[in-house]
């Protein structure tokens, strides 16, 4: 016997072996134009005892389980008292427990008290996948991300005031070709100044079921940013990432045309080096046909 998870299941790519309990049901906010991914699910939190029974169930199943993910999108949503419980009974029932994440939404963070977050800090929540996309206010909105590049840093530092891993998602491409550099510059501030550990650069790739709605609340004025302008977007992401603090960056997501890695402060130079050499390579970006987001 194995978890019946409730379709669609989304988990970060760095929690491919994780074992990962539902703990809620889609995304309360569920309005970003870009994404999916909990359209067909209305929101809801799963009891204790589902939760619980599934929880007794793996610990028989997978002893020793060392990675947990809570999903779907808005685990942190729950209240406090009822997360720091599911989070000591993993951590009760599996002995050899390294890390538990979920992801979260920066409303959600904001809604916390600082006290709040470093009782789940405490409880054994040790890392959050946030989506900062962009940095920019009028790419925000356009997507209604639900943010504001300020109300993004305050979230992102308050969850690094409680002591957690932070892995933020930014996305090439998110405003068009009107504000590319807009995107790239505002969103290398933006990261400047949240201060995250991970950072994952992905490019915009609209699923069918979606297309309509985000080209609908541009109005007209949307055009999609080819490989090239791609590329001189992500030179301007890293050249605009100024920071002291180590931030492990990735631009290797299946969407993106081409890939590159390396960590700040130290990698930059080497990272923009690297992107020079892609651009003038146009034939190593990956075929069309093996992206997806």
């Amino acid at each position: 016997m194995m978890l019946n998870y409730d379709a669609p299941l989304y988990r970060p790519p760095s929690e491919a072996n994780s074992l990962i309990f539902q703990v809620t049901l889609g995304c309360s906010f569920n309005e970003c134009s870009f994404c999916d991914m909990y359209r067909s699910k209305e929101y809801s939190e799963r009891t204790w005892e589902e939760v619980k029974g599934e929880i007794d169930m793996m610990e028989k199943i997978m002893p020793n389980t060392k990675r947990v993910f809570l999903a779907d999108g808005d685990a942190i949503n729950l209240s406090t008292e009822y997360m720091t419980k599911i989070l000591k009974y993993i951590r009760e029932k599996f002995s050899l427990i390294e890390r538990i994440s979920c992801y979260a939404m920066p409303m959600n963070l904001l809604k916390k008290t600082p006290e709040e977050l470093q009782e789940l800090r405490e409880a054994g929540l040790d890392m959050l996948y946030l989506g900062i996309e962009s940095g920019s206010d009028i790419v925000l909105k356009k997507v209604t991300k639900g943010a504001t590049s300020k109300t993004i840093i305050k979230s992102c530092n308050k969850a690094k005031d409680a002591g957690f891993k932070l892995s933020c998602m930014v996305i090439l491409g998110l405003g068009g070709k009107k504000y590319s550099k807009e995107n790239a510059i505002e969103t290398g501030k933006v990261i400047s100044a949240s201060k995250p550990d991970f950072v994952g650069a992905l490019t915009l790739y609209l699923e069918n079921g979606i297309k309509d709605e985000f080209m609908t609340k541009w109005e007209g004025e949307f055009v999609r940013i080819n490989d090239s302008e791609s590329l001189e977007e992500l030179e301007l992401l890293v050249s605009n990432i100024n920071t002291e603090n180590k931030i492990i960056f990735r631009a290797n997501h299946g969407s993106n045309a081409y890939n590159i890695a390396g960590t700040f402060p130290e990698d930059k130079q080497e990272m923009l080096a690297k992107i020079s050499l892609l651009a003038k390579h146009p034939e190593n970006a990956r075929p069309q046909g093996l992206r997806s987001f």
